[in-house]
């Protein structure tokens, strides 16, 4: 049951606070032992909708806030947004995006707007991401924050808000809502939303600026030298919300499956539409229908990142001589342009050796153009 708080109690819920970075900020950490900041979600964090994503994002305006308020401190920004993306596959790629980079300072988390209705698989992907940055990065600062679009800004803790709520109240997680401050002003007849987000969901520069302008109202609190902080407890002595959360999420590399003859090394071509993913592109190809490939992992599931398209046929898998499931990932988004999207595979109860199996079908959506099958990334638990 949500709490009947106010409005302007449900914009900042400061909780535990951001005590390492501030103690660091405050005691004038040395010039060479920089301060890293990453900003993990969705295309709103990556900058979409900005006419620069690298300067009028709300990202990229909280650094350079950060780095204008103390500016005899190094600061390391992290772009780890990714289009598209939502809490599942940010906990599978957070050591690869985030974590194997060094030692974080304070990490903001963003998937409120791309997480789904799945309640469940909203605290897996949330909780998961706090508790494998804390088992591996202990001293980070983390903070969610909920951008606007329709569906959050139907009133103050909308469901993704609330379920993302449910994690951060658990783990005394500070929040900064700014779908609950634009819907308050919505309401008041300030705001207008499609003339700060034309689509809907991409805030344009007006937009982003304000998205930053509310986080900086919470930083210049939490920072402050008077600022109080709470005790956070050690992750492995905190029972889960979700026993079945992503703590161990891995995205690893496509090439460690044992692959038949029919694929090969493939990258998009210039000029290829291509969307939600400014990595590389190099990925594992076969449109044959008896190519096959396999790989083994141990965690509690599996699952694999394949790049999407035009002409994205039918796979089916089998893990642990289960019977083959077969899986169609084709949607409207395959008619204009390639994309990087997950394909999750049954969760187990307790971490296990998982044999999988995938198999090319030669099937295809009755829309797309071929039958082909990219592997981008292995996905493991």
């Amino acid at each position: 049951m949500l709490d009947k708080k106010s409005n302007a109690d449900l914009f900042i819920i400061a909780r535990r606070g951001l005590p390492a970075i501030k103690h660091k900020l405050l005691h004038n950490v040395p010039l060479n032992d920089s301060i890293t900041v990453a900003f993990l979600g969705g295309s709103i964090t990556e900058g979409a909708g900005a006419t620069d994503a690298e300067t009028s994002s709300w990202r990229a305006l909280t650094g350079s806030y950060l780095q204008g308020r103390y500016v005899n401190q190094s600061f390391r920004f992290i772009n780890a947004g990714v289009g598209g993306t939502d809490s599942t596959l940010g906990a599978h790629r957070l050591h690869e995006h985030v974590l194997r980079a060094g030692r974080i300072d304070l990490l903001f988390v963003e998937f409120s707007v791309n997480d789904g209705n799945d309640r469940d698989e909203s605290i897996r992907g949330m909780e998961g991401i706090v508790r494998q940055c804390w088992r591996l990065s202990p001293e980070t600062d983390i903070c969610f924050l909920y951008t606007a679009a329709e569906k959050n800004l139907t009133g103050s803790r909308p469901f993704n808000i609330a379920v993302h709520e449910e994690v951060a109240g658990h783990y005394g997680i500070p929040s900064v809502n700014f779908a609950a401050r634009i819907y308050t002003q919505i309401q008041a007849g300030e705001r207008v939303w499609k003339e700060l987000a034309p689509d809907g969901y991409h805030p344009n520069d007006a937009g982003h600026a304000l998205y930053a302008g509310f986080l900086q109202k919470y930083l210049e609190t939490a920072l402050a030298s008077d600022s109080m902080v709470a005790h956070r407890q050690e992750v492995s002595s905190t029972a889960p919300l979700d026993s079945l959360n992503y703590e161990y999420g891995m995205m690893l590399d496509g090439h460690g499956a044992d692959y038949s003859e029919a694929f090969e090394n493939r990258e998009l071509k210039l000029g290829d539409p291509l969307m939600n993913w400014r990595f590389s592109t190099e990925h594992i190809y076969s449109d044959d229908p008896e190519a096959s490939f396999s790989f083994t992992v141990t965690g509690q599931g599996a699952g694999l990142v394949l790049l999407i398209g035009p002409d994205t046929g039918i796979f089916e898998y089998s893990v642990n001589g289960s019977p083959y499931t077969a899986v169609n990932m084709f949607d409207d988004w395959c008619l204009n342009a390639y994309r990087p999207l997950p394909a999750m595979f049954p969760i187990r109860d307790q971490r296990e050796k998982l044999h999988v199996t995938v198999r090319n079908t030669g099937m295809k959506d009755e829309r797309s153009l071929g039958s082909g099958l990219r592997i981008l990334k292995l996905l493991c638990n």
